[in-house]
């Protein structure tokens, strides 16, 4: 056995004195005087120069210093929480490219579970959505490389790649047998935010697929152009969260205060006086107070928290789907002297009512299970009405005393409806139900106005 010299290596020693500069007198005090967070770790330093000195002594291959120091660094951050991160200079680049709404890759939202990439959500419209990724999947194996053992920033770099080409996904899926193999072509990933449509006269639909630095603005023009195709007021919304993996702080707070008129929309606490922050709502709801269905499931996470909770807490909506991802810490991006960054997470976020969602996630108010919509083929109508019957009275409110046949097909309608593509809420289980509960809302809402009268 080779017995390692115990000496710290002349560079580290700068580093220690380096360090007791930095703190002064501070680390020469008694030690019952001194938080232990101002003391030097004397031995475990000992310690990790001791393993430093080993694998650049008798590793199998030879590894320079700044790969066992960014490797050390890294090492730190991964070992906090699923979320803290160092970013070398081309994953900061990329990250702050993600935020603007453009980015190379596949479309996924994705952090690591026991070693493994676990996917967040699919992003709308992307490749990894066309392809049928879905929250929750495990991945396992990027083409033919095991992703244990990888870092996240390794994962995501070997994810993203020139536009056009491919990547195969092993993943493994709960209530599937068997790992399923997803090819995926990578492509530039093009993120709009913000979608809306008319889901019938009056009701509107508005889907946030991620929170950008924009997503607020954004919003707010969906809403006006949803009143102007309506000709006025809506008389509710859905706002649909679903798969939405989070994104900026600021944007949730927007999107929140879109439809808020007063009070907490999210508050944030840490260890630091700048984590502390309040955040209120401006006197102005852009809906009216019309009433709202927010969708949410196990891929809305962070920022979609946020928002569900903030319109949950002030009973401004209705929280409609399954429960969310739980993801209540506020990541801060640090950037460093060699442009380089860390991504540590710096705070938890509560909803007004003073309620930590971490690792506990949104409980919806109204449960959905995961069913599938299919129109219901035309089959012979033999039921008979009333009407259908052999010298039936009339209602007494007939207008054609003619006695002229109406010769018009009286599926003609159907027909044409058929040749259009079908409505979201007819396609979209969630959707469907939403709707319903906002009309059920909208009726005992005119019935209580008309009874005021």
């Amino acid at each position: 056995m080779k017995v390692l010299s115990r000496h710290l290596p002349t560079f580290l020693i700068g580093a220690v004195l380096g360090t007791f500069i930095a703190l002064g007198s501070s680390v020469f005090a008694n030690r019952d005087e001194t938080e232990p967070s101002q003391v030097i770790p004397f031995e475990d330093l000992r310690a990790f120069t001791e393993v430093f000195q080993r694998i650049k002594n008798d590793y199998v291959e030879e590894v320079d210093d700044k790969t066992l120091l960014q490797n050390a660094i890294q090492g730190m951050l991964t070992g906090l929480d699923p979320h803290s991160n160092y970013l070398d200079e081309e994953a900061y680049q990329e990250l702050q490219i993600g935020t603007t709404g453009e980015f190379g890759g596949l479309g996924i939202e994705v952090g690591m579970d026991n070693g493994f990439v676990k996917v967040i959500a699919p992003i709308d419209d992307t490749p990894a959505k066309r392809a049928g990724v879905q929250a929750g999947d495990m991945i396992i194996r990027l083409d033919d490389k095991p992703v244990k053992g990888m870092t996240l920033n390794d994962a995501v770099k070997v994810m993203r790649g020139k536009p056009g080409t491919p990547i195969r996904l092993t993943i493994v899926r709960e209530n599937e047998d068997k790992p399923l193999q997803i090819e995926i072509v990578r492509d530039i990933i093009q993120v709009k935010s913000v979608k809306s449509q008319m889901l019938e006269n009056g009701y509107g639909y508005v889907r946030v697929s991620h929170f950008q630095a924009h997503t607020g603005n954004d919003l707010s023009k969906a809403l006006e152009s949803l009143k102007t195709e309506n000709g006025g007021n809506l008389k509710g919304l859905v706002l649909d969260l679903r798969n939405n993996p989070g994104g900026v702080l600021n944007a949730a707070v927007s999107v929140s205060d879109s439809f808020l008129t007063d009070g907490l929309i999210v508050y944030t606490e840490g260890r630091v006086d700048d984590a502390y922050l309040k955040f209120k709502a401006r006197p102005k709801d852009e809906l009216d107070n019309a009433p709202m269905v927010v969708l949410v499931n196990g891929g809305s996470a962070s920022a979609s928290e946020i928002v569900a909770g903030a319109l949950q807490d002030h009973k401004r909506a209705v929280i409609m789907g399954s429960k969310t991802f739980g993801k209540g810490s506020v990541q801060t991006i640090i950037g460093m002297n060699n442009n380089s960054a860390l991504k540590l997470t710096t705070a938890r976020y509560y909803t007004p009512s003073g309620r930590s969602i971490q690792a506990q996630g949104i409980v919806p108010d109204i449960e959905l299970s995961q069913v599938e919509l299919k129109a219901k083929t035309q089959d012979l109508d033999l039921s008979l009405k009333e009407a259908d019957l052999a010298g039936h009275l009339n209602n007494g409110n007939e207008t054609d005393a003619s006695g002229s046949t109406d010769t018009t097909d009286p599926h003609a309608e159907t027909k044409a409806e058929n040749e259009k593509e079908p409505a979201l809420s007819e396609t979209d289980y969630a959707v469907h139900e939403a709707l319903n509960l906002l009309k059920g809302l909208s009726i005992i809402e005119a019935r209580r106005s008309a009874a005021a009268m």
